[in-house]
């Protein structure tokens, strides 16, 4: 399946994963409008991509994700695709003193808003298809960023429960599994070491047109068709013994 002709919501998309997808749907020939917390990152996402459609939306915040829907459903009711993109990931030490509140926010973005979003965006007629972005680390955690891969793994499996539930609705679920990629993820620097996210969007977009609804890349590739002793293997590799 070629996604081409669509109008599609792309959530977190000023930067990382969502700008890729962002830039290649636009390249296929859809129009794209992306979601975001910061105003300046948006402005230089539509500044390199020209016809891209921002908004500014904290999806945290329950009361800003319903404003949203009710613009997108006033503005762009024929949308098509909804994209749940957006997330954060911390490495957080039990020590941290803020670490209720920063786990709260985690969740809010990575659990909350997804969930949130597709009770939404389901209402709107013209919806065909919704893409949830999970992770590798959704099979097998790291343990410096515990509630992060305990949210993907959340995601995963609701995931697969959305996929079975909206069946009858005729709207089709995708999940994207990304490995660690060069993206400020985290935090700028942090993942310098990884792969570069062109390879992975053009993996991903290859995978759709062959009409796959679980798309992965390398070790997220891995991840997902590990048995338990490889899984355990990876884990270990994963989080070393101090």
């Amino acid at each position: 399946m070629k996604i081409s002709g669509k109008k599609i919501l792309i959530t977190g998309g000023a930067s990382g994963i969502g700008f890729g997808l962002a830039e290649r749907f636009i390249q296929d020939g859809n129009i794209v409008i992306i979601c975001g917390r910061r105003e300046t990152a948006l402005k230089e996402a539509s500044d390199k991509l020209p016809g891209l459609i921002t908004k500014k939306c904290d999806l945290s915040v329950a009361d800003e994700r319903e404003k949203l829907f009710h613009w997108v459903s006033e503005n762009h009711s024929d949308l098509n695709v909804l994209v749940n993109n957006a997330g954060i990931q911390q490495f957080l030490p039990l020590s941290d003193e803020d670490y209720i509140e920063k786990v709260k926010q985690e969740i809010a973005i990575n659990i909350e808003a997804p969930l949130h979003l597709s009770f939404l965006f389901v209402r709107l007629k013209s919806l065909s298809t919704i893409m949830n972005v999970t992770s590798g680390l959704a099979f097998t955690p790291i343990s410096k960023a515990a509630v992060y891969s305990a949210t993907k793994a959340f995601f995963h499996s609701y995931t697969l429960s959305l996929r079975h539930l909206l069946k009858s609705n005729d709207i089709e679920v995708i999940e994207i599994i990304p490995p660690a990629l060069n993206t400020d993820l985290g935090g700028k620097g942090i993942h310098d070491y990884a792969p570069p996210v062109s390879g992975f969007i053009d993996s991903i977009f290859e995978q759709l047109e062959n009409g796959k609804n679980t798309l992965t890349y390398g070790f997220s590739e891995d991840m997902a068709n590990a048995g338990p002793e490889d899984l355990k293997k990876a884990f270990e590799r994963m989080n070393p013994e101090s």
